[in-house]
C-alpha cells in the first residue's frame, strides 16, 4: 500500500486545527514523527496539537526538550480537543495501542486520517495514508514534507532523524534501502547531527537499565540448534535493578546479538498486568505473522503482541509452543533433500 498524496494535500489543505496522536509504550519513531509533522504542518500555517495516551518516557524526553506532546487526561482533557478539524493517527492502526486516547477518537465528530506504515488495520473509521513498505514513518514524513511542500529545517529533521535511525536499528535492518538513506541525507543537511542523537539516546544509560540489560542477558535460552533466542523481564524486575518500565525497549535486540540466532521473543511483564511480547526475525518466518496469532501485529522483522495474563509460565509455554511449530516447520523444509 502506498501513500495517496494528492488527497493528503486535499485533506491537509482543508484542515486548520490538527490533532496528532501515536501509541501508548511510544518509542522514537512514534514521538519524532509526531514532532517532526507538528513543525511541518505549522509551517503551513496549522495550528496543532500532540495528544497521546501516554507521557514521554524518561530516556526520551531528549526528543521533546519544550514539552510539547501531552498526555490525555492529565495535560488536556478530550473537551478541550473539541474544536480540532482534524485528527491524525500516526505510526498505529490498532485501538489497543491508542491507550485513553481511544475514547476521545471514538466520540469525537472531526475527521480521522491514519499516517502508518504497519500491516493491517482495526476499523477506527479513519482514511488511511499508509507506506506498508516504508522502514519508519519518520521517513514517511520526510516525504510528506516535500509533496506539501515545506522545507526541512533542524526542528523538523532532527526528531525525524531519530525516528528512522532508531526503527532501523540505526540503518542495520533489512528494512533499510537506497531512499533510507537519501532521507537520512536530507536530514542531516537541513541541520539534524546524528551523533548527538546517537549520544542522546545510548550513551546516557542509568545504572537500573544497565542492571535490568544484564538480568534480560542472564536469562537468555536458545533452542532449535541456537536459532531460537528468548528471555524474559518480570514485574518485581523493575524494583530490583531500579529500572523504569520503559527501560526495556530494544532489548531483545541482545538476543539477537547471538551467533546462529534467527529469531528472538522477550516477555515483558508489566506492571499493571499481562505481558507484552515482543519478536524479532531475520528468517523466513515473520515476526508480524507469530504475532498476529496473539491479536498483535507489527512488521516481518519486527513484531509485538500483549496477553492479558499474570501467569508467566502459562504466558511463556502459550507464545513459545507456537513459536517452536512454526521454525520447525521451517527448518525442516530448509534442510528436506532436493527432489529428483
Amino acid at each position: 500500500m502506498q501513500v495517496d498524496w494528492p488527497r493528503f494535500r486535499e485533506v491537509i489543505k482543508d484542515a486548520q486545527n490538527i490533532i496528532l496522536t501515536s501509541h501508548i509504550r511510544p518509542d522514537c519513531d512514534a514521538l519524532g514523527s509526531c514532532l517532526g509533522m507538528a513543525k511541518i504542518l505549522e509551517a503551513l500555517g496549522k495550528q496543532v496539537r500532540i495528544v497521546c495516551g501516554q507521557e514521554v518516557p524518561p530516556n526520551l524526553k531528549f526528543i521533546d526538550p519544550t514539552n510539547r506532546i501531552m498526555c490525555i487526561n492529565k495535560d488536556i482533557t478530550a473537551e478541550e480537543l473539541a474544536d480540532a478539524d482534524l485528527h491524525m493517527i500516526l505510526d498505529t492502526s490498532a485501538w489497543i495501542q491508542l491507550g485513553d486516547m481511544a475514547d476521545v477518537i471514538r466520540n469525537s465528530t472531526y475527521k480521522k486520517i491514519i499516517f502508518d506504515h504497519h500491516l493491517g488495520e482495526d476499523d477506527i473509521d479513519a482514511e488511511l495514508f499508509k507506506n506498508t513498505n516504508a522502514e519508519a514513518v519518520g521517513r514517511m514524513a520526510v516525504n510528506a514534507a516535500a509533496e506539501l511542500g515545506v522545507e526541512l529545517t533542524a526542528e523538523i529533521a532532527t526528531p525525524l532523524f531519530a525516528a528512522l535511525a532508531t526503527d532501523t536499528g540505526w540503518f542495520r535492518f533489512a528494512s533499510v534501502k537506497e531512499e533510507t538513506y537519501l532521507a537520512a541525507a536530507k536530514m542531516v543537511n537541513a541541520g539534524a547531527l546524528p551523533s548527538k542523537i546517537y549520544g542522546q539516546l545510548y550513551e546516557h544509560e542509568t545504572v537500573g537499565r544497565v542492571r535490568l540489560r544484564g538480568t534480560v542477558l542472564a536469562r537468555i535460552e536458545t533452542e532449535l540448534q541456537g536459532r531460537l533466542a528468548h528471555t524474559f523481564i518480570l514485574p518485581d524486575d523493575y524494583e530490583k535493578t531500579g529500572a523504569q518500565p520503559t527501560d526495556t525497549e530494544d532489548l531483545i535486540n541482545l538476543a539477537l546479538e547471538i551467533d546462529g540466532t534467527v529469531f528472538a521473543v522477550i516477555f515483558v511483564g508489566l506492571v499493571d498486568g499481562g505481558y507484552k511480547i515482543s519478536f524479532r526475525s531475520r528468517c523466513e518466518s515473520g515476526a508480524n505473522e507469530v504475532a498476529t496469532e496473539f491479536g498483535g501485529g507489527g512488521h516481518k522483522a519486527a513484531a509485538g503482541a500483549f496477553i492479558a495474563n499474570d501467569d508467566f509460565e502459562a504466558v511463556q509455554k502459550q507464545i513459545l509452543t507456537h513459536v517452536r511449530t512454526v521454525l520447525s516447520k521451517e527448518f525442516s523444509k530448509s534442510q528436506s533433500p532436493p527432489k529428483g
